[in-house]
């Protein structure tokens, strides 16, 4: 049996903020066995189930902003634990909570704290890295001192392919390094192109401020793009994940959100997926 085939709904926000149950259903009628959450669009944790359960999908976990779950972490943990949420991600640190400043150690100590509260209402806490984990602190990257610090029953991996592989990591081998601590791994894909200069994280959303060159990087369905998706499964299935998760930030291509992460389900299909 091959692993289940989710899809990160982030990859589709403006469906989602637009007919959210609609929205759920197509997801199904391409073929993905569950879902991820990147906002309940006003949304009752009930009537959410209610749509997942009706539609016939697995509501697989969520990535909840860091402050947002480290301000009340049982009460906003506890709406994903109605939904039936098994896990539950640190989905991105905004600068100021990243390795290499002062917050860095006060932001582990707090992935800890909601790490607690997730693991008292039977939700397994994961941390979905970026690139800027890779950076070292002494001789570690600061992604393997986060997972060495807090114990891996309360912290576990969404390896993120795409930024594993943006890093310098070999993605495949980062997900059989953290075997049995990686239960959901995302499949991202990409084209680097020849122009490497720019901020990648203008594509996700998120203005860095930063003046620099236009890159052309761009995201990519699973399966158009530069990873070696033969490998990543393989480690996948060797490293006991229990899902894979498509995710793509941004369409490319000419292609539409929908477009995008329906090829990239299409495409996991031809690899028996």
């Amino acid at each position: 049996m091959k692993l289940p085939v989710a899809v990160q709904l982030y990859s589709v926000r403006d469906e989602m903020a637009e007919d959210f149950e609609g929205t759920i259903r197509k997801m199904k009628e391409y073929g993905y066995d569950g879902v991820e959450f990147a906002g309940l669009f006003d949304k009752t944790p009930e009537e959410v189930k209610a749509i997942c359960d009706e539609v016939g999908i697995v509501p697989v976990s969520a990535h909840v902003p860091y402050y947002d779950m480290l301000e009340n972490p049982q009460k906003v943990l506890s709406d994903y634990a109605l939904i039936g949420c098994k896990y539950v991600a640190v989905p991105y640190l905004t600068e100021e909570c990243r390795p290499g400043t002062p917050g860095w150690q006060s932001t582990v100590e707090g992935i800890g704290k909601i790490a607690l509260a997730a693991k008292e209402l039977g939700i397994q806490l994961l941390y979905h890295n970026h690139d800027f984990e890779f950076v070292k602190l002494g001789d570690e990257y600061a992604i393997d001192i986060l997972y060495g610090t807090i114990p891996a029953d309360l912290l576990q991996t969404e390896l993120d392919t795409c930024w594993v592989n943006v890093a310098g990591e070999n993605p495949a081998e980062y997900i059989v390094k953290y075997s049995g601590r990686s239960p959901v791994v995302h499949l991202k894909d990409f084209e680097m192109g020849q122009k490497k200069g720019g901020s990648l994280y203008k594509l996700i959303g998120i203005d860095d401020e930063q003046e620099e060159e236009e890159s052309s990087f761009c995201f990519r369905p699973v399966g158009y793009g530069e990873q070696d998706f033969a490998a990543i499964l393989a480690a996948c299935e060797e490293a006991g994940s229990q899902w894979v998760v498509v995710e793509q930030d941004e369409p490319s291509g000419g292609n539409t959100r929908l477009e995008s992460v329906k090829l990239s389900r299409e495409y996991l299909s031809t690899l028996g997926w």
